[in-house]
């Protein structure tokens, strides 16, 4: 985003995104592979956009549906936090446009510890996250093609839906913005279609009561608010690759807010629509609210087969984009010696060492939730990614808060100055949100997964004093 304030000429803002020694700037050859092409605003967009929209979308309505309609004052509550940190993000990226994104920013602002910690925590987030998608897109798949009823078929089904977004990464980041492009305007098609088609066939009778429970306003608006609270998770996806986009400074920014804002255009139209066209009595009970829509504006019973398609090309496009993410920040972190030399390795544009591991551990993970059952981890760890995935938010704004209060910020009008702060403190509360919603067990399974890589920090910091005193 650009910065529009007027910096002094008589002495030259200090750039926050100059490396620290031995440190380069992102300047992969892109132009010199077919196979790898910078992202333009366009696709970044689309990054932002898809993998904040999973599947969880299509769920969405009937699981606030017991609250109330107040549920859409804590859906607009939670839009402007998520816009407040996307904004953030854009000022951070204008001033370190380097791949890694949280990263890059906390270990600027606080040294190589608290950026191992933001890489560390994040890649957990990815690939446990990528196992959870795979694992729920079998069930829309199952409503397409019966694949559920026997566990190793939808175990290989899940492997299947992991495997493909992983060959269009191995193929080159060009491949990579293409199905992203495409997933996500193929799932935004039947979205829009029921967010703005639904207001034409809106009955306010519909609605049911403002305040459902027996829950105080604020208590209810803090319930629904703990289930939408990881809605707008993927807000950083475009700061996390970065170095793939191109003219970073001015299109992560652009990028993040254009992406955070459509998707709450679509969470909250979406979700309006489903209150007004299917009954309040029914849409508390529904599995498929989006479905049961479908059917009230159109009649039949193809809804259930057109939304299954939907979410399962949502849940595509998701994995597409968090496979690619998955290797960003442990690549951002290899460079700098504090992840294994392997994960900078780069072909096609893409860090295909990251890419391989983190399908590896994604698909091990499948495996095991089809193997243990129900009793099984897997229910835990996708809980604890609750809490990664807000530990590098936490970092990133806390680093643009030192940034400004250390004097290191751009040399701006106070009035500029006053409102980045402004907006960094409230995406730092939003954060804090983020983890008090997670839960008591998520945290402190979280605390423990960060703990676990303090030792591989260890083993690598000690590695790179080595490298550095020989």
């Amino acid at each position: 985003m650009h910065d529009t304030g007027t910096v002094s000429s008589s002495a030259p803002a200090p750039d926050l995104g100059e490396p620290r020694t031995g440190e380069h700037h992102d300047a992969e050859p892109h132009g010199s592979d077919k196979h790898a092409r910078r992202f333009g605003l366009p696709v970044a967009t689309c990054l932002v956009m898809g993998n904040i929209i999973g599947g969880g979308i299509f769920l969405l309505p009937a699981s606030v549906a017991p609250f109330g309609t107040i549920s859409l004052v804590a859906f607009a509550v939670l839009t402007a936090g998520a816009i407040c940190l996307a904004l953030v993000f854009g000022r951070l990226a204008h001033r370190d446009p380097r791949t890694g994104g949280p990263y890059v920013y906390a270990r600027a602002a606080f040294g190589d510890f608290a950026g191992f910690l933001a890489a560390w925590s994040y890649w957990i987030t990815t690939w446990v996250s990528n196992a959870a998608l795979a694992v729920a897109a079998v069930g829309y798949l199952d409503v397409l093609i019966p694949v559920a009823d026997h566990k190793w078929t939808a175990c290989l089904a899940a492997l299947t839906l992991q495997l493909l977004p992983a060959l269009a990464n191995l193929a080159g980041t060009r491949y990579v913005g293409a199905v992203q492009l495409v997933a996500t305007v193929l799932k935004f098609l039947p979205l829009l279609l029921v967010a703005f088609g639904g207001l034409f066939f809106f009955d306010s009778a519909n609605l049911g009561p403002f305040r459902a429970g027996d829950e105080s306003p604020v208590g209810a608006v803090s319930a629904s608010a703990a289930i939408l609270l990881f809605s707008y998770l993927g807000v950083e996806s475009a700061a996390v690759s970065a170095g793939e986009v191109r003219d970073p400074r001015r299109n992560v920014g652009r990028a993040t807010v254009l992406g955070t804002l459509g998707a709450a255009l679509v969470y909250l139209l979406g979700t309006l629509a489903v209150f007004g066209t299917v009954a309040h009595d029914k849409l508390v009970a529904s599995s498929a609210p989006f479905s049961d829509a479908v059917n009230a504006m159109f009649g039949g019973s193809w809804g259930g087969t057109a939304v299954a398609i939907a979410a399962l090309v949502s849940m595509v496009g998701a994995l597409n984009g968090w496979t690619l993410l998955s290797a960003q920040a442990p690549y951002a972190a290899a460079r700098d010696g504090l992840f294994p030399s392997a994960f900078a390795r780069k072909r096609r544009g893409v860090p295909t060492v990251g890419v391989v591991v983190t399908v590896v551990l994604a698909s091990l993970l499948t495996v095991y939730n089809y193997t243990a059952g129900p009793a099984g981890v897997f229910e835990v760890l996708v809980l604890v990614t609750t809490f990664t995935a807000t530990v590098p938010y936490l970092l990133a704004t806390a680093a643009q808060i030192y940034f400004l209060a250390s004097g290191q910020g751009e040399r701006v009008h106070r009035g500029q100055l006053v409102r980045d702060a402004v907006l960094a403190a409230l995406a730092f509360g939003f954060s804090m949100w983020l983890v008090a919603g997670a839960g008591y067990a998520a945290v402190y399974q979280g605390v423990l997964f960060l703990f676990v890589g303090v030792l591989l920090y260890a083993w690598m910091a000690a590695r790179k004093q080595r490298t550095a005193t020989r």
